[in-house]
């Protein structure tokens, strides 16, 4: 059974109401007494899919597969995918450059004003 929201027009108490779709509209407000209740539109009720490999396990066969694969374009097999290529590698920490804690740090001197 759904929740429904509904407001007051008399004395603007917005409310939520569980009750089922056939069931007949509320006309008197529970707050003030007076039949001025409006039933508001709402969102509805989400739809949640659970579960591991729902889509592809449910909804997906083996022809949208095959033809996904035929969709595909062929690459020639003396050449490597881009994704794979060795220069794209990141910088190391051993190509990094390392400063020595022994090395002289310059000296700050007294700062100067501006102006």
């Amino acid at each position: 059974m759904p929740t429904y929201d509904y407001r007051c027009d008399a004395c603007g108490h917005v409310f939520e109401h569980f009750q089922s779709i056939s069931a007949p509209l509320l006309r008197k407000c529970p707050k003030c007494r007076k039949p001025k209740l409006k039933r508001l539109i709402g969102t509805g009720g989400g739809l949640v899919f659970k579960g591991a490999g729902f889509y592809v396990t449910d909804y997906r066969s083996s022809a949208y597969d095959e033809a996904a694969k035929k969709d595909q374009p062929a690459t020639p097999k003396n050449e490597t995918p881009p994704a794979s290529k060795p220069d794209s590698k990141p910088e190391s920490k051993k190509d990094a450059p390392v400063s020595s804690p022994s090395s002289p740090r310059p000296k700050k001197g007294p700062k100067k004003e501006m102006g």
